[in-house]
């Protein structure tokens, strides 16, 4: 009979050396910073290790731009990533983030209409790509399990994507239920699955019960539902708002708030972003990329 072996339970004292090691300005070792430094000083750094951390909004708020753009802003700084797409497949994935790095329309790029401005910051947006440490991998599978097993060559990971929920597999085993059972199973799951390979876990999500006509249209924990597994697994709920897309012509075109909507380990409220729809290219408002 063999003796599992389970890791050494850290103990206070050691925590304790750890905070008093750490400087000011400092980023604690768990955490992954996600490049957008209006999001790094509401989240205390970064995201941490073993989070679960679900990013939720209205159809075309840009969830997946976002998603996409965290996973490049993460690998640029040498950090492993990996991105499960459900709806697109490498090729295409790889086309919106030479849009994003490149910042071009997707349509210029495939209809041929690059000036020598785009096409220069299209050649110099390959070139940083092909080096990255990020791995594209399909979503789709038998099961769950057959899912997250395509992290296992994977090395060196502090961030893993899951885009979207609602076309995550089903666990292998599980006897298939309302869909609302079935989903509340896999972020179950997820969260496990972050514990287990060590890495923040962000997962896109849509809004079922979502009513962009009540009065004010910012996301709310509610409108997840999944019988509200979301409120009890998640680490970290964010949502995308962004105000011309409910009232045109007020406020500032492509002007986006990211809402913290639960904070497990420190506070919640908001940041400034500005969404370039053409690039679907999310930048802080605060501190833009030059």
């Amino acid at each position: 009979m063999t003796t599992r072996r389970f890791p050494r339970r850290p103990s206070p004292e050691s925590l304790v050396e750890r905070v008093d090691q750490q400087r000011p300005g400092d980023v604690p070792g768990d955490t992954v910073p996600t490049g957008f430094p209006s999001i790094d000083r509401m989240l205390g750094g970064g995201l941490r290790r073993r989070d679960l951390v679900v990013l939720g909004g209205d159809i075309g708020s840009g969830k997946s731009a976002l998603a996409l753009g965290l996973a490049l802003r993460i690998a640029r700084q040498g950090t492993g990533v990996a991105v499960f797409s459900g709806e697109m497949d490498e090729e295409r994935l790889m086309e919106r983030a030479l849009a994003i790095e490149g910042r071009v329309a997707v349509d210029e790029m495939r209809g041929a209409k690059l000036t020598d401005q785009t096409r220069a910051g299209i050649g110099g947006a390959a070139v940083q790509l092909r080096d990255l440490p990020l791995t594209i991998l399909p979503l789709a599978a038998r099961d769950f399990e057959e899912s997250a097993e395509r992290l296992d060559p994977l090395r060196q990971l502090g961030l893993v994507v899951v885009d979207y929920l609602q076309l995550v597999p089903s666990p292998r085993g599980v006897a298939r239920s309302t869909q609302d059972e079935d989903l509340a199973l896999v972020l179950q799951r997820l969260k496990a699955l972050a514990l287990e390979r060590r890495v923040a876990l962000v997962v896109v999500s849509q809004l079922p019960r979502f009513d962009a006509k009540r009065p004010n249209a910012r996301p709310a924990l509610d409108d997840f539902g999944h019988l509200g597994a979301i409120k009890q697994h998640a680490d970290v709920v964010l949502g995308i708002y962004r105000e011309d897309m409910y009232n045109p012509g007020y406020g500032v075109e492509g002007a986006t708030e990211l809402i913290v909507l639960k904070n497990r380990n420190g506070p919640t409220g908001f940041v400034d972003l500005y969404f370039y729809r053409r690039w679907m290219r999310f930048e802080d408002m605060l501190d833009p990329d030059r």
